[in-house]
């Protein structure tokens, strides 16, 4: 058969046209993305900014969050800065000598700061909105916890409530957007304090915020791509399906799994599997424990199955291979040396079992 193509209408061609005449009079946006403090974003974006200068870019830094760290203090001297300036005693970004500068590249850090009464803008993200209809480019930086629709999520995490928020809509118009990735023993505050009380909570904690920000990483992009499609009278013909096996026991910390895996499950549009590999006798405690968790996934809408299998790791793979499983929720104790972890036990089993099912392991 002869494919036929659409012709696209007056109408169609005309939103194309402009859509591209405003991309290309508005500045673009790329975003530096952190999921916790340390990670390393402000470096990261000044030191993009240090490679354009160096490439001939005209490149200047519209603000910056103090105290910096040496390293950003390193780079800031490599760059031309415009100051601050103050406004009712409280420093802003000094919008009209940027404009009037008029750079190719401007440097922003701390995208959700808040404006004093009186100024143009009652947010620096506006700032950035003048900024970039004004054909400048805006490489900045955000901490996930300061994007609104995100806020109350990440609090539940972290315990700890901000009054400064940048719009999902805003993100969403990012031209690119990149997560900043770090070990948690990076994620330290400036009087070297770990942001968490113990490892095993700080890896937790950390590992719930870096899942958030890849997950709306993930929609950013998918924005783009549905404006794309739309812009060009293209017709999305892709879906995904993930399936999603959280694997629970009597000493499981089952609430961040299923939390975790219903997120991904949502966001995907796929399921939510929670599965027990049934064992011998069980205490009245561990049953008990182990009620509670089955209970707790059912209430958050997961497909319960009861396996048998005198080998608990044989059986999950079967099950997982049988079930087309695109993901594995484990949980594993901290007390044990990492070499064992990975390559020995239950779980370095599981791992190297999985043929190409991606296995994620939770410290409990």
């Amino acid at each position: 058969m002869t494919p036929v193509t659409r012709r696209r209408t007056p109408e169609e061609l005309l939103l194309q046209v402009q859509a591209e005449e405003e991309r290309e009079a508005r500045g673009r946006l790329k975003i530096f993305l952190g999921y916790a403090s340390g990670v390393g974003k402000s470096f990261r974006m000044l030191d993009e900014g240090r490679r354009r200068a160096e490439r001939g870019q005209d490149v200047v830094v519209g603000s910056i969050q103090f105290p910096a760290s040496p390293d950003v203090e390193t780079l800031l001297h490599k760059l031309e800065v415009i100051p601050l300036r103050k406004l009712d005693g409280i420093d802003v970004m000094d919008v009209p000598s940027i404009l009037k500068r008029c750079p190719r590249v401007c440097l922003v850090d701390g995208l959700a700061w808040n404006n004093p009464p009186g100024a143009v803008n009652a947010s620096r993200w506006q700032d950035v909105r003048q900024l970039l209809d004004a054909g400048i480019a805006v490489i900045a930086s955000i901490n996930i916890q300061y994007i609104a629709e995100l806020q109350d999520q990440v609090e539940r995490i972290t315990g700890k409530h901000v009054n400064q928020t940048v719009p999902r809509s805003f993100l969403f118009s990012a031209d690119e957007i990149v997560v900043v990735d770090a070990p948690p023993e990076m994620c330290m505050d400036h009087s070297g304090r770990n942001v968490a009380g113990d490892v095993s909570g700080l890896a937790r904690q950390l590992s719930e915020l870096r899942e958030i920000a890849l997950l709306f990483a993930a929609d950013v992009v998918d924005h783009q791509l549905e404006s794309y499609l739309k812009q060009n009278g293209i017709a999305p013909s892709f879906g995904t399906q993930e399936r999603i096996l959280v694997c629970v026991t009597p000493r499981t910390s089952a609430k961040a799994m299923l939390e975790s895996g219903k997120r991904n499950a949502d966001r995907f549009h796929g399921e939510l599997i929670v599965a027990h590999v049934r064992q011998g006798q069980l205490t009245t405690e561990d049953r008990a424990a182990l009620d509670r968790n089955l209970e707790m996934a059912r209430q958050v809408g997961a497909d319960v199955e009861i396996l048998e299998g005198d080998d608990p790791i044989e059986a999950i793979l079967e099950f997982a291979h049988e079930r087309g499983v695109t993901q594995v929720f484990v949980g594993h104790g901290l007390e044990s040396k990492w070499w064992h972890r990975w390559t020995g036990g239950p779980v370095g089993r599981l791992i190297r079992g999985a043929q190409g099912i991606d296995v994620r392991v939770f410290p409990q």
